[in-house]
């Protein structure tokens, strides 16, 4: 079930994602999910998602994860660090990405991210470090 609410969220942060396609399935500060469905024009040859694609819906998810979990006196994020291990690759149905906080400080906020395909086998994992602002 899509979750209205958060790819509303999603796309008034991040125009970008209505350009994907990006669909939000839940949004909570413990954990943000959301998918992208598989198109031939988000492809590599062979009709492999583009790792680009993957790494923006992880991106967007953990950039919205971050933003949930905003201490007090704090206005929003910036990714300064983003380190993708690519597992597999997603050839038709959804990439699902998965975000929970790993660590809400002061000054950054650390995400773990993993994206998953329809099978539910780990496409992705991805860890990413967002300055507060």
């Amino acid at each position: 079930m899509i979750d209205e609410p958060g790819t509303e969220l999603f796309r008034n942060a991040m125009p970008f994602t209505e350009l994907l396609g990006i669909e939000v399935l839940a949004h909570e500060p413990k954990s943000v999910r959301s998918r992208i469905a598989w198109a031939e024009s988000l492809c590599t040859l062979g009709g492999v998602m583009h790792g680009g694609v993957l790494m923006s819906l992880a991106d967007a998810n953990g950039a919205v994860c971050a933003f949930l979990n905003l201490p007090e006196g704090k206005q929003g994020t910036t990714t300064v660090e983003s380190k993708t291990n690519f597992l597999r690759a997603v050839r038709s149905g959804h990439a699902t990405a998965s975000s929970t906080p790993l660590h809400v400080g002061r000054s950054l906020i650390v995400i773990e991210t993993t994206i998953r395909d329809d099978a539910d086998s780990l496409v992705a994992k991805v860890t990413q470090t967002q300055a507060l602002l």
